[in-house]
């Protein structure tokens, strides 16, 4: 349940339209929503992308860690 308010969180924060968010992982902003809905699971290759793009931890996305990522 935390994921999906962080992938939402995260993506809103840094400027960025699901459909951006969606190319980067070479899906469809449709799945993508799915992953933000907490419809589908998002794959562990797509957070392994979402961390690299956004320079943040998977502790965070995960809510393994309460430490705010930094706006960049």
């Amino acid at each position: 349940m935390e994921i999906m308010h962080r992938l939402c969180q995260i993506r809103k924060q840094r400027g960025f339209s699901q459909a951006q968010i969606a190319n980067i992982l070479n899906t469809t902003q449709q799945q993508y929503s799915k992953y933000e809905n907490g419809v589908h699971e998002i794959p562990v290759r797509h957070i392994v992308v979402l961390c690299r793009f956004y320079g943040i931890s998977a502790d965070w996305i995960l809510g393994l860690s309460e430490e705010k990522p930094e706006r960049s």
